[in-house]
This record gives structure tokens, sequence and C-alpha cells, in this order.
């Protein structure tokens, strides 16, 4: 790559020789102008106005034009002594997290390469420093004839420099949103996320410029005197009144476009679309879609619907289902009732015949101990006697 700017970068005390490489190119196709009527170049020619005349290229220099109309020069020694220490220097400024660069402000991207063996050290140190803090350098610098802005970073094993708008230069986005009054529902936004989901990522390197490809192709059949290819006509979109049919549409063709529906994604778009209770988007001030009345048996000929029916039926099989276990269960209630009254009717008997038995027992022997005693005063009165 051939450099377009030599100097250093100042790191505190450090200076480290680099070279200015530009890290970007086009691939754009250009055209030149010509002379429809045959075919011959169009060119501009640099004319001095006084002279009336034209001059080489050696013969132009710079100049500002005043308020008045009149020409002071200025020549490339002026710009190269100016008095800012950024004529030569990119001079690194602070350090500060990459997500506090605004996107806005990014412009041209350059590479940094060390000029000379001096530099590898210096610029290395620089390089891995970044790396560990995981921030960016701010730097000023100036280059064609003025000062700029510029972001250091690391893209792989080099330092890269985006140069950066200054912040009075971005534009605030005022009077840009809409003005009027929009309201966004859940189910849009739902609907919304499943076509991001659906959409997923992308690697960017697989992306290319198909409309330079396309011109490409145009060039090379008419060098060959061929007819060059016809491009279809694009799709002419419709009017869209209708942001939830819109969006539904999308995620669906999206699907389609990657295969099917993808992992996690199955049912995200249907179920916003029955939530959203087929309403139309508050974008807009659109008529809402009539909602199907309810009608009575007797409305529908005293027919009910299919639904209605086999709610019906449900609640029929399940008020069988209840009295079936209703039935069931004091059934089994009375058989172990039935079975600890007998068993405690038996218990009973048992205890009852023991207790007669005991009773008996009781008798006989208090009639035997009556015997004994009678017998035995009749045989004291016989002594007596």
């Amino acid at each position: 790559m051939r450099s377009i700017w030599n100097g250093a970068i100042s790191f505190g005390l450090v200076s480290i020789p680099i070279k200015l490489m530009n890290a970007t190119e086009s691939h754009s196709v250009s055209f030149r102008q010509i002379h429809t009527e045959d075919g011959g170049r169009i060119r501009y020619r640099k004319v001095c106005e006084l002279e009336d005349r034209e001059v080489t290229q050696d013969e132009i220099g710079k100049a500002y034009e005043d308020a008045d109309g009149s020409m002071i020069p200025i020549t490339d020694d002026d710009l190269s002594h100016l008095p800012i220490p950024t004529a030569r220097t990119i001079e690194i400024v602070a350090f500060v997290p990459e997500e506090r660069i605004d996107p806005l402000q990014m412009g041209s991207a350059y590479y940094l390469a060390a000029s000379g063996a001096p530099a590898a050290k210096p610029y290395t140190l620089l390089r891995e420093a970044l790396k560990r803090s995981n921030r960016v350098a701010i730097a000023k610098f100036a280059l064609r004839g003025r000062e700029r802005l510029g972001m250091l970073r690391v893209v792989g094993d080099a330092i890269a420099m985006h140069g950066l708008l200054w912040p009075d230069e971005v534009r605030a986005p005022e009077g840009l949103a809409p003005d009027t009054d929009v309201t966004v529902r859940d189910q849009e936004l739902d609907l919304a996320d499943a076509l991001m989901d659906t959409l997923g990522e992308i690697d960017l390197a697989d992306l290319h410029d198909e409309y330079r490809e396309a011109l490409e192709e145009v060039i090379a059949a008419k060098a060959a005197g061929e007819t060059p290819p016809e491009t279809p006509e694009p799709a002419t979109p419709g009017k869209v009144l209708d942001l939830m049919a819109a969006l539904e549409n999308s995620v669906r063709a999206a699907r389609e476009s990657r295969g099917g529906e993808e992992p996690g994604d199955a049912g995200d778009a249907g179920d916003a679309g029955d939530a959203a209770d087929a309403g139309k988007a508050e974008v807009r001030t659109l008529p809402q879609r009539a909602t199907p009345s309810r009608r009575t048996p007797k409305e529908t000929g005293g027919k009910k619907s299919t639904s209605t029916a086999k709610k019906t039926a449900a609640k029929k099989a399940e008020a069988k289902k209840s009295t079936a276990t209703a039935a069931g269960k004091p059934t089994a209630k009375s058989g172990r009732a039935a079975k600890k009254t007998t068993g405690q009717g038996a218990a009973k008997k048992t205890a009852g015949r023991s207790t007669a038995a005991k009773s008996t027992a009781a008798k006989t022997t208090a009639s035997r101990s009556t015997s004994k005693s009678a017998a035995k005063k009749t045989a004291s009165r016989k002594r007596s006697a």
C-alpha cells in the first residue's frame, strides 16, 4: 500500500514514526463523459481567466477567496509551518471506551504502519496497551490543509485510525421524528421481534455489491456486441394499510426464504398474531376490522356451531365422570363401614361370652364356699352336744 502521509504518533513523551495508508478502496464503476453524436471525450480544461489560456498543473496553486472576492494565496510551505503541534504529528489526547464514540462521527479509515526499525518497539507497546485496556485513543492530526479528529484502535496486528467529525459538525436530529402521537402495541412489537429473530444474523463477508456486478455484465455484453441482459421489473409494493398484516407477511416470507421455521421462532409470530385480535395498526387512522358477532341459536336457525357442540359434549362428559366418581366413593366407604361394624359386633360378642363365663365360674366358686361353711357349722354343733 502507498503511504499518503508521513509523520509520528505522539504518545506522551514517546514518539512513534509512522506512515499513513488508506484502509479502504472503492470498487464502484466510473464513467467518462462523451459527446453522444460521435462518442468523443468531453474534457475540462483549466484556463486562467485573466490570460484566457490553458495552464498546466505546475502553474496551479491554492488561494482563499475573501469576502470581497479577492484571492489570498496559500502555499504548501505556509501549510507545513502552521502553528499547531499536529502539523506532522498524530497527537493522542485521551483514551476512552469505544462505545463512547458516536458512529455518526466516524469517517475515513486509515492504517498506521511503523516507519523503520526504531518504531517497532513503541508501535507494539501502544498496540498492546490498547488491547489490554479495551479502549481507543482519541487523537488530533492535520491532513489536507485542516486539523482533524481521529480514533485509534487495534485491527489484527496493526493500528487503524478512523477520521472523526468534530462534535459541532454532527447535526442534531431535530424535527425528524413523527410529530403525531403514535401508539405501538405489544402485539406489533412481538411480530417485529419475530421478524428480527427470523432474519437472524449474517456474516458481512457474504454481502456483495449486486448493482456493480449487474453493471459489469451490461458493459461486458455491449463490449462483445451482444444484447445486455434484461433486468426483471421490481415488484411494486402495494399500499400498506394494515401494519399487523404487513408484519405477519414479512415473517412468513422471511421464514420461507430461509427454508422454513428456525428453532425457537416456530410459534412466535402465530402467538402474536392470535393475540393481536385481528386489530389494525394504530399508526394510521383506519377502521377496525369487523369482529364476528356472536349469534344465538335462534338467530342461526337453532343450529349450534361445531365449537359450541364440542364444548357442550365436553361438559356432559365431565358431568358424567363427576357423577360416577361421586357414586363410587360412598360405596367404598359404606363397604369399609360395614366391615368395621361387623368386626366391632364380633368383638362385642366375644367379650360378652368371656364375661358370662367369668360370672358362672364366680358363682360356682361362691356356692362351693357356702357349702363348706355350712358343713363346718354342723360339725361344730355335734361336738358341743
